[in-house]
């Protein structure tokens, strides 16, 4: 009988117990965005920051319409600029020859020695 009681008040108290569990609360709704598509939610402003902390302000549209990093295009733009003239005297250099497809500059073949030197006569 003691041992009945005592199961009794154990599941008495068990069910007590249960009833003052706190319900949860909802989550708590983020606003760092994440994905493929994390710098558009941010340029548009649905979400303030991507994983790797960039806010609206350190993004802009580049020419071609994609959201990037502002301060990795000016960067890239920099460095293009080193070698702007050397591509520029390439594609020049192909056009006097008339080369079409693919001719490796200053590669094995008579056209692509050619090449090289009228790349580098262009170049200034």
């Amino acid at each position: 009988m003691a041992k009945m009681m005592k199961m009794m008040s154990m599941k008495m108290a068990k069910m007590m117990a249960m009833k003052m569990v706190m319900k949860k609360m909802a989550m708590k709704k983020s606003v760092i965005a994440k994905g493929k598509r994390a710098k558009v939610s941010v340029f548009k402003g649905t979400k303030l920051k991507t994983t790797s902390g960039l806010k609206r302000s350190d993004l802009k549209k580049n020419k071609s319409g994609k959201i990037v990093s502002a301060k990795a295009s000016a960067q890239g733009k920099k460095a293009f600029k080193n070698i702007s003239k050397w591509t520029v005297a390439v594609s020049k250099a192909r056009k006097a020859l008339g080369i079409k497809g693919f001719v490796p500059v200053g590669g094995a073949t008579a056209k692509g020695k050619a090449f090289l030197a009228k790349a580098k006569s262009l170049y200034k």
